[in-house]
């Protein structure tokens, strides 16, 4: 599983859209200049770029959840050479991994609340 670093923070906001993002504080007025968490499109805006930056993957390497992407394969041989090519994808988009969130080769793993393994997936005790 990979855990993207600040994956939102790498979306620029468009200069004619930052007032849009403003808010105020004791110390001034601010605005974004990249995307934050919070923005109602936020969420929507990611998920088009994951799907850019991973284009003709998802579904027949991996699959993933905001910045959370699971490669998946029938063997160890397999993923090394699938999670290669979606490091590299992610390389290439500017996109870091968050080290602390990372695992490789695992037979079962935990996403969203629920144990996920090659039989199927279940609730997380």
């Amino acid at each position: 599983m990979i855990d993207l670093k600040s994956g939102y923070w790498k979306i620029d906001v468009d200069d004619k859209d930052r007032e849009k993002t403003a808010f105020v504080t004791s110390d001034g007025l601010y605005e974004c200049k990249v995307m934050s968490f919070g923005l109602c499109n936020s969420p929507a805006t990611f998920e088009r770029m994951m799907d850019t930056v991973l284009r003709g993957l998802k579904l027949n390497i991996c699959l993933w959840y905001v910045d959370d992407i699971i490669v998946y394969a029938p063997n160890f041989q397999e993923h090394k050479f699938r999670f290669r090519k979606v490091l590299k994808c992610l390389q290439e988009a500017g996109l870091t991994l968050n080290s602390n969130k990372y695992s490789f080769g695992k037979k079962k793993l935990t996403i969203l609340g629920h144990l996920v393994d090659q039989h199927g997936i279940y609730p997380d005790p």
